[in-house]
């Protein structure tokens, strides 16, 4: 303009995009994939592992490999398990020519369905939303490691490490420290990752407990789910709940059905899930404090002015036995649990909830030999003959493990084919005389997860 300035508009500075490239590689933070970028965070963690120099060390996502050369320094061999093809790739293409290559044994695949090798100690910075199926997967790993040095979700190792009385102290928490020894060792920020994940980290050493306790792993995740219920109320209040009083009396139920010797093998064998199926997607994925509500079983509380039944009061005679009616299980220790437990089995209570659908599938199924049946378990309907002389509830209820899989086994070997029909329990003879009447299967399914 005439007389007057003009003024310039000042160029915006360009924000530089930003960084999830590592070597041309782009990270996916869906997967999980935050690598560690502070070389100074790296060294702290492989000197807080303790690593001998004869130590195998396992190492789950290992992404681009700043954290395996330090450990391929460290130790005498690396085996490193990762799932992105890229990644393997990148580890091979980095080591490749140097003289740690030899050292260096790169597993593609999914590390919770892989057969993990052994080794001595295990080192990882890991997708966070596998944290707590990897941790007792690693717990239930044999022959058993000296220690596990492993990145969690802060929230997450908090959990991990509580105690009782501490506000996340939780199912997780009890699971964990009965087979193992838990220890915070450091925080680590979020900007210590490319790219940066949402929440905090920290760095958990677990060492595993030698010899590993001699609890039954199905007998005890039942009796622990059913306790953190409702952490916050007492055992008292837990115990009179209707569907846990209903669901203890069927399995209570089926155990006084069975013979002695029935019982004693069942036991003895009923150990089918492992220590691994004590990890629990959930939880990973929902990391809240309990404020009192649950939603892992439904529960309803009992009428309190109605007459007390026989087992309500059994129940209740094992907590009032040893004080444990007022007690909460978010301030019991792990050996308080162990004895509560061992109190139950002496009166005959257990909580090893397979043994309910047996009782179904054995009331199901009442017919003679030389009959077929169609049985329906869970989401599964099978066909099963009992032609070779023996009732078909015979059958079932003689199996040592009581289980999907060992029902496959026995349709397979007798040769019995897997029909899908409707949810009915059919009946035919041989000589296949007209049935008129058809009986439906009554199954009450009960939420427990």
């Amino acid at each position: 303009m005439a007389g007057g300035k003009i003024k310039k508009e000042k160029q915006k500075p360009t924000r530089a995009p930003s960084n999830h490239y590592q070597g041309g590689i782009s990270f996916h933070k869906s997967k999980g994939q935050h690598i560690l970028k502070n070389p100074l965070l790296v060294d702290t963690i492989v000197q807080k592992s303790g690593i001998k120099s004869t130590d195998v060390i396992l190492e789950i996502g290992p992404g681009t490999g700043n954290l395996t050369k330090k450990l391929l320094e460290a130790g005498k061999m690396v085996i490193a398990v990762e799932l992105d093809p890229r990644m393997v790739l990148e580890l091979q293409r980095r080591f490749q020519g140097t003289p740690l290559s030899n050292r260096l044994k790169v597993i593609q695949g999914d590390v919770l369905k892989t057969d993990l090798p052994y080794f001595d100690i295990c080192v990882a910075n890991i997708p966070y939303q596998i944290s707590s199926p990897l941790t007792f997967k690693l717990l239930n790993h044999q022959p058993s490691f000296r220690c596990a040095i492993i990145m969690f979700q802060r929230e997450f190792a908090m959990r991990l490490v509580a105690q009782p009385g501490d506000a996340l102290y939780c199912r997780l928490s009890v699971n964990t420290q009965l087979y193992a020894r838990v220890f915070h060792l450091l925080k680590v920020g979020k900007n210590n990752f490319r790219p940066p994940p949402k929440v905090d980290s920290s760095v958990v050493r677990i060492e595993p407990r030698k010899p590993r306790p001699q609890v039954n792993p199905k007998e005890w995740d039942g009796f622990i789910r059913i306790c953190f219920l409702r952490k916050n109320k007492t055992l008292g209040s837990i115990f009179r709940m209707k569907n846990v009083l209903s669901l203890l009396e069927k399995n209570y139920k089926t155990l006084q059905a069975l013979q002695p010797s029935q019982i004693g093998s069942s036991e003895g064998n009923d150990t089918g899930m492992g220590i691994s199926g004590l990890g629990d997607y959930k939880e990973d994925q929902s990391m809240d404090l309990d404020d009192g509500t649950d939603d892992e079983m439904e529960v309803e509380d009992g009428d309190a002015d109605a007459e007390v039944s026989e087992f309500k009061e059994k129940v209740l005679a094992v907590l009032k036995e040893k004080n444990f009616y007022e007690k909460r299980s978010s301030k019991l220790s792990q050996e308080e649990f162990l004895y509560l437990l061992s109190l139950f089995n002496v009166a005959g209570i257990h909580f090893s909830f397979g043994k309910v659908m047996e009782a179904q599938a054995h009331d199901a199924i009442t017919c003679g030999p030389h009959v077929k049946a169609t049985l329906k378990l869970g989401s599964e309907i099978y066909t099963v003959d009992a032609s070779n002389g023996s009732t078909i509830s015979e059958e079932l209820v003689s199996m040592k493990e009581k289980s999907m899989s060992i029902l496959k086994e026995f349709i397979t070997t007798h040769n019995v084919p897997n029909d899908v029909p409707d949810d009915l329990v059919e009946s035919s003879s041989e000589d296949e005389e007209e049935i008129p009447e058809k009986s439906h299967v009554k199954s009450k399914k009960t939420k427990l997860t």
